[in-house]
């Protein structure tokens, strides 16, 4: 059942059995919730970004990536609310294969800074991660009594979760980076999140509905 007030949560199935529908986002409240942390992406893609090119960092280059694909698939998760199962179903489908792209782009990008690029700036890396997470600890405190329902409602939340976690590693990489002197901490973690962790991600978008 939804965490929602009583006036938002699923009505039951039509069939008359009782069972209950899983939310599906269709509530003033959650659009909303929804509307603001899609902004608050918005604001945590361009501030890293900015960031990522100045401290030339792959962890950090990451969670640009991870600000920009997570501010599309929320939208599209926003646009497809009260619509069909099928489509609900396809926007699932899409968000798994956009994380897909993002992930095998991470991993080129972390190869090459391996290859080519400087240390990055440690204090840099952990100050943008703290931001985000940050960002994302606000999102998640917007989120969490939304955190059941069909895919699409528990992608997001699931999603949100995980940046959490992931920023407090691109922070933890920076102090890593200042340690050691050297860029390997930041293409190590830049690898990492392409190779494990969104895999995790794409796993919580196929959740069934």
């Amino acid at each position: 059942m939804s965490s929602c007030s009583t006036s938002e949560r699923p009505a039951a199935a039509g069939c008359g059995c009782g069972s209950a529908v899983a939310f599906d986002g269709a509530s003033p409240a959650y659009k909303r919730a929804l509307t603001a942390v899609i902004a608050i992406n918005i604001v945590g893609f361009v501030v890293v970004a900015i960031g990522s090119w100045l401290a030339d960092s792959a962890a950090l280059a990451a969670n640009t990536l991870d600000f920009a694909a997570d501010a599309a698939t929320y939208a599209l998760s926003l646009w497809v609310i009260g619509k069909s199962v099928q489509l609900r179903s396809g926007a699932a489908f899409i968000k798994s294969a956009s994380l897909a792209v993002m992930a095998t782009g991470i991993l080129g990008l972390a190869i090459w800074r391996a290859l080519t690029g400087a240390s990055p700036e440690g204090g840099a890396i952990s100050g943008l991660g703290l931001f985000g997470a940050a960002a994302n600890l606000l999102a998640a405190l917007l989120l969490v009594r939304f955190r059941e329902g069909d895919a699409n409602v528990r992608s997001v939340w699931l999603c949100t979760r995980n940046d959490l976690i992931q920023c407090l590693a691109v922070a933890a990489t920076g102090v890593a980076v200042t340690v050691a002197g050297s860029r390997w901490p930041d293409v190590i973690v830049g690898v990492l999140l392409a190779a494990v962790f969104f895999p995790l991600r794409l796993a919580d978008h196929r959740s069934g509905p």
